[in-house]
């Protein structure tokens, strides 16, 4: 049993997928955040990659203990998080560039600043990484794609193509199918919606839009780097925390899954930096 909790689009039929909002057949629906629905010690990996800096610190350890409890002894975790440290080393590289007068390095200042707080304390869907990646010409697309990978390439282009005639009309049947059935399921909800929104005030309103934004998991709650993310796992019990690129594992035949690698063994999200552990077989290692 390999478990991919949170897969989002990165999806194997010989892994047992899990999501939230399932993209894909056989994803299995769950919130995570009530935990992982198998039994203890039935896992011999367990993997999830731009997962843990959704949730919040006080949680972290708790979904780590999850991912502890599945695992067989012996079996391997691997979690992929934002490298903290790398963004920010690019922050301060970028800062001396522009303060040194170097022009051309004012947009990468813009976006490694996005990327530091934009999803941290953004108030809406996408945040200002959307509104910059929404410019009808990126103007450092290199470092942009450099940073985002396939993914920041693939929602550059359906951006691109939306904003056309031919893109809207595609979208449009889809579009309206889903939230007819979204609207029949919600109602009671709607309802209840509109009579907060008729008793509360105007800034209140906003609140509670904000509010709602902020708890539904989009936004990062935290950020690591490679000394708290080994940490972290050290303290849920696994040992011997190993560094690890998108293209190398522990895990048998891990590039012929693509999870974090294309086909031509690029990685798919630039950003992070994984590391794996394993569950001690000796378990009064604990």
């Amino acid at each position: 049993m390999y478990l991919n909790l949170g897969c989002g689009s990165r999806y194997h039929p010989d892994w047992i997928n899990i999501d939230i909002a399932p993209q894909g057949p056989g994803v299995i629906c769950n919130d995570l955040s009530r935990g992982i629905p198998f039994p203890d010690t039935s896992c011999e990996v367990v993997y999830h990659a731009a997962v843990l800096e959704h949730l919040r610190r006080s949680d972290a350890a708790l979904f780590m203990g999850e991912c502890y409890r599945v695992l067989r002894p012996g079996g391997i975790v691997r979690v992929g998080v934002p490298d903290l440290e790398k963004i920010c080393r690019l922050y301060l590289a970028k800062l001396t560039a522009v303060l040194n007068d170097d022009k051309s390095a004012a947009h990468d200042y813009d976006w490694i600043m996005l990327e530091l707080f934009d999803q941290i304390v953004r108030e809406k869907s996408g945040g200002g990484m959307l509104d910059y990646l929404r410019q009808e010409s990126l103007p450092n697309e290199i470092f942009v794609y450099e940073r985002t990978g396939e993914e920041g390439r693939e929602l550059v282009k359906e951006l691109r193509c939306s904003s056309s005639q031919l893109g809207r009309k595609r979208q449009l049947l889809p579009l309206l199918l889903y939230k007819l059935r979204r609207g029949f399921r919600t109602l009671p909800c709607l309802v209840k919606s509109r009579i907060l929104f008729w008793m509360l005030g105007t800034e209140d309103k906003r609140a509670l839009e904000i509010g709602r934004f902020r708890l539904a998991g989009e936004v990062h709650h935290w950020m690591y780097d490679r000394y708290s993310l080994a940490r972290l796992l050290s303290l849920t019990g696994f040992r011997d925390p190993q560094l690890h690129e998108a293209h190398s594992s522990s895990i048998s035949n891990w590039t012929d899954f693509h999870l974090d690698t294309l086909p031509d063994g690029q990685a798919i999200k630039p950003d992070l930096f994984f590391i794996e552990a394993i569950k001690p077989e000796d378990l009064s290692y604990d």
